[in-house]
């Protein structure tokens, strides 16, 4: 398996990444906030998906936001 971490990844490998591992059931939006983790800062290369999902444990997201935005075709 190749390695997910930011500095052996492009940011378009990123994207695909997130939106392969949450899969066909998530209507993530533009900035993914309907998983309850802004996978964004992942594929923008700023946070690891270690890092943001070691945050979602500890609570420092909001797990169930009310609005989540509409697909902006990120993937289509």
């Amino acid at each position: 398996m190749k390695s997910i971490l930011i500095k052996d990844t492009t940011k378009e490998e990123r994207e695909k990444i997130v939106l392969e591992s949450l899969g066909d059931g998530w209507d993530v939006g533009c900035d993914f906030s309907g998983t309850g983790v802004d996978y964004q800062q992942y594929i923008d290369g700023k946070k690891e998906l270690r890092q943001l999902n070691e945050e979602a444990r500890l609570g420092l997201v909001v797990a169930y936001p009310e609005e989540t935005p509409k697909s902006c075709g990120i993937g289509n």
